[in-house]
């Protein structure tokens, strides 16, 4: 599989100045096991950023500043990712919990949660099982009623087999590739695959545990939510028009369909203006509407 990326070019003003925010690195333990995070700005509305299957709450970097304007964001490595620790095994509701345990640490008492492809499912299940911790639910191009692509590659065979050494950052780095293939923005996807690998004993290897995709798939159970909810997706993404409008009509035919033109299943990586300005109009009218 080889990804398209756009011709190299230098990174505008915007995408230097969101890198360059400052970022405050911390962790919690959530079930004995250390769950890193990241914190933007500051306030007493917040918002919690949930990375998809295989990623890490580095592909939020040049999201996250866009959207802490008088707000704080915090994204988080689920367990088997980024610089979290490993888990001998792995559940959605396992990491639901772990997102739980984050939403406890925000500011607000009831953040909006984000959640991107297997990050949607994951705080879809924290959603469920929240009360009313929940602000509200945004899903970003999540095909709730099938499986992510990164289930489908491992379980194809595809991507995500057993751990695999590169002799140098760099070689690593030049293996990276969105999955499922599409256009991205090469200043974008350097940043992300810079930040998607780690020295190991015998070379550089991916920061995500390949046991996360051992466990049984399962399609999470779609009912009306206690909060409230919105769904984004990318034209050219994992979600189409009738599966759009499936997922629409077993949320409860209330939730917002929104698509983001041009985009594909990770619209962080080829439209990230686009997405935060579908974030930001969300954040902006639910600060004016009660919670549920």
């Amino acid at each position: 599989m080889t990804a398209t990326v756009t011709d190299r070019v230098e990174a505008p003003d915007w995408f230097n100045r969101a890198l360059a925010a400052a970022a405050r690195d911390a962790t919690t333990v959530v079930n004995g096991v250390k769950i890193a995070y990241r914190v933007w700005g500051s306030g007493d509305r917040s918002a919690v950023l949930i990375h998809g299957g295989a990623a890490h709450s580095h592909w939020w970097d040049h999201i996250a500043p866009l959207l802490a304007n008088g707000r704080e964001v915090i994204a988080f490595d689920l367990s088997g990712h980024g610089d979290s620790d490993e888990r001998q095994s792995y559940s959605v509701d396992q990491w639901a919990a772990e997102a739980l345990a984050v939403v406890g640490l925000a500011a607000s008492s009831a953040p909006v949660v984000i959640g991107h492809s297997l990050g949607g499912v994951v705080g879809l299940r924290a959603a469920m099982a929240s009360g009313n911790k929940f602000g509200g639910l945004v899903i970003v191009d999540s095909p709730l009623v099938r499986f992510t692509p990164e289930e489908d590659a491992a379980a194809d065979r595809l991507a995500f087999g057993p751990p695999r050494m590169y002799p140098s950052r760099d070689a690593a780095v030049a293996r990276f590739r969105p999955i499922p293939d599409q256009p991205t923005l090469d200043f974008v996807v350097r940043h992300v695959a810079n930040t998607s690998v780690r020295e190991a004993a015998g070379g550089w290897s991916w920061k995500f545990d390949s046991k996360i995709f051992d466990r049984a798939p399962q399609l999470p159970k779609l009912t009306p939510l206690a909060c409230r909810s919105a769904f984004i997706r990318g034209e050219k993404g994992m979600v189409d028009a009738g599966m759009a409008e499936e997922i629409f009509r077993q949320l409860g035919g209330t939730t917002p369909m929104i698509e983001v033109p041009a985009a594909g299943h990770h619209p962080m990586l080829d439209q990230p203006i686009a997405l935060a300005a579908s974030l930001r109009a969300i954040l902006a009218a639910w600060e004016h509407q009660p919670p549920a």
